[in-house]
């Protein structure tokens, strides 16, 4: 995600919020947007904000102490360069300690958790808690809510941790995450109502750093010249502003996603310092809405490990196992099946949903599902269809004897039952009272392919945006795609309704040419990242800040 610590960047608009830990920075950033209150249909941020609450306020402080101090878990991390083995090929990267994903931290709710981050990398760094309401301080989005944390240096995060649920954690400095710095965080119910024998984290990801000079910062140099006159990803769509779903289409799908091997320009470029090229053309899905993505990665991984040399995973025949999905793309979303498997879908971003059964499930880049499966006996494949690109990661459960699939497996569970967040329900616990909002504010999704000038509401991203809000509001965000390509949109530090008793969610996808809206309770105050987590759209600005108005 976009930092602007290449420019020393820190608004003036960041010290007017009147926070003390982030008032010694520097002020060069220049102010962008007309000054608007915001109240009703809030179209614009303000120019010059003032007069919100501050990341490590005393609002801060009171909502964090209500969420009690428990326990207090004790964490040391290490971001630095490393040798990555994927299975059969090795990659110099960046990462949390030797391993991919970085080691999972486990937590129960109502505890504390207490890490200490230091940073071995060549540059400024971050750690962002993603789908967690916490201490806005804590969030980690430099010139935001906190300084970056520079090279050499460290940083200890502190905050209570209230929710249990499937979560992860990445930076938020620049395209940092889409290199091997992620790890899944599990916070644990001290109440659990779910009965399972055992439980399997599993981390998608599309991976390009270190394979053949390629670089993430090389794939955005790329992506960031746009496609000229082969634009794909361009004009109104269509907007259609009667659906509230999020218009996922199950209808026809066509899985056939011609990407794999079209590039751009007639064909591959030649190397260069950084690699080949990397843009991709020609990825379809009518599942996401037409274009699939834009980077062709080498590699696709289920737990960091290539299709070639994948994990297994051990249980019994009869075991239920619960399987915690996890995407932590750069701009890649997975059809999921379990050959010769039904799962039963139970949460959704950490939150529980009316259990539904399904073949196949789709995560865009930051969701999290929860399911739970009883396993047959013998070996079968967990794939991970990289929608729409011709590509796959494999997993293995094993249970009995037998030979294992090959990498090239595809279980017909990918081509049958399909459920995607708006064809869930919330669970009856955690769904949101009715009520109309108090605020609305229209996000117009805008850019394209062309000159991949991704925006929202037509500006690009900076520290000083601001959309009003109040603490008590019941707030209704209005997505509407103004693009030809899909953005699954993530909130910080606070989670929304899908429409119609929807399931709870921090990220959802938008598709192209439609409208969502997402309602959610203002309850936790601070300035809060709303973005595209396609990591290469967020960095070249389709991000904006939500902020409470003191």
């Amino acid at each position: 995600m976009r930092t602007h610590t290449r420019r020393a960047v820190l608004g003036a608009g960041i010290a007017a919020a009147g926070s003390g830990l982030l008032a010694a920075c520097s002020t060069t950033g220049q102010k962008g947007g007309a000054d608007h209150t915001g109240h009703g249909a809030a179209g614009d941020p303000d120019r010059a904000p003032g007069g919100y609450v501050s990341p490590d306020g005393p609002e801060v402080r009171a909502a964090e102490a209500e969420r009690g101090s428990g326990p207090v878990r004790k964490v040391a991390l290490t971001a630095t360069a490393a040798g990555l083995d994927l299975g059969g090929r090795t990659v110099n990267s960046w990462a949390y300690g030797d391993g991919l994903p970085g080691k999972e931290v486990r937590i129960t709710a109502g505890d504390t958790l207490e890490l200490t981050l230091a940073n071995h990398l060549p540059e400024a760094t971050s750690l962002h808690w993603h789908g967690l309401a916490l201490r806005n301080d804590m969030d980690g989005v430099p010139d935001v809510t906190q300084r970056p944390v520079r090279a050499g240096g460290s940083f200890t995060y502190r905050f209570a941790v209230s929710h249990p649920g499937t979560y992860w954690f990445h930076p938020h400095s620049g395209v940092q995450q889409d290199r091997g710095l992620y790890a899944p965080l599990i916070v644990e119910d001290p109440k659990e109502p779910l009965k399972y024998d055992k439980e399997w984290v599993v981390v998608l990801d599309d991976w390009v750093d270190g394979v053949d000079g390629s670089t993430p910062d090389a794939v955005l140099a790329e992506l960031s010249k746009g496609m000229g006159g082969m634009d794909h990803g361009s004009g109104s769509g269509g907007m259609d502003h009667g659906s509230g779903s999020g218009g996922m289409d199950h209808g026809g799908m066509d899985h056939s996603g011609t990407g794999h091997g079209a590039h751009s320009m007639g064909g591959r470029k030649a190397p260069s310092p950084g690699g080949p090229s990397r843009m991709l053309m020609g990825a379809t899905s009518k599942l996401l809405g037409g274009d699939a993505g834009d980077v062709d990665y080498p590699y696709h991984l289920v737990n960091g490990r290539t299709p070639e040399d994948p994990q297994t995973f051990r249980a019994k025949p009869g075991d239920r196992i619960r399987i915690r999905f996890v995407n932590a793309g750069g701009d890649t979303a997975y059809r999921v099946a379990l050959g010769g498997h039904t799962m039963t879908v139970t949460h959704t971003d950490g939150y529980p949903v009316a259990h539904a059964a399904t073949d196949a499930l789709l995560l865009g880049m930051g969701e999290r599902y929860d399911v739970v499966v009883t396993a047959e006996d013998g070996v079968f494949p967990l794939t991970a269809l990289a929608e729409g690109k011709k590509r796959t990661g494999l997993a293995l459960l094993r249970t009995g004897d037998g030979a294992a699939p090959d990498a090239s497996v595809r279980p017909k569970e990918l081509d049958g039952r399909l459920l995607t967040a708006d064809r869930l329900k919330a669970d009856g616990s955690v769904r949101l009272a009715s009520r109309a909002p108090d605020r609305t504010i229209r996000f117009d999704l805008t850019g394209s392919m062309a000159k991949y000038d991704w925006a929202v509401n037509g500006r690009k991203y900076t520290p000083q945006q601001r959309y009003p809000v109040r603490a008590g509001e019941r707030v209704r965000l209005s997505f509407r795609n103004n693009t030809t390509m899909w953005h699954p949109m993530h909130l910080h530090g606070h989670t929304f309704a899908l429409p119609d008793g929807g399931p709870r969610k921090d990220t959802a996808i938008v598709l192209p040419g439609r409208r969502l809206d997402v309602d959610l309770d203002a309850d936790n105050p601070g300035l809060w990242m709303l973005h595209c987590h396609n990591v290469y759209h967020a960095e070249s600005g389709m991000m904006t800040v939500l902020g409470y108005r003191r």
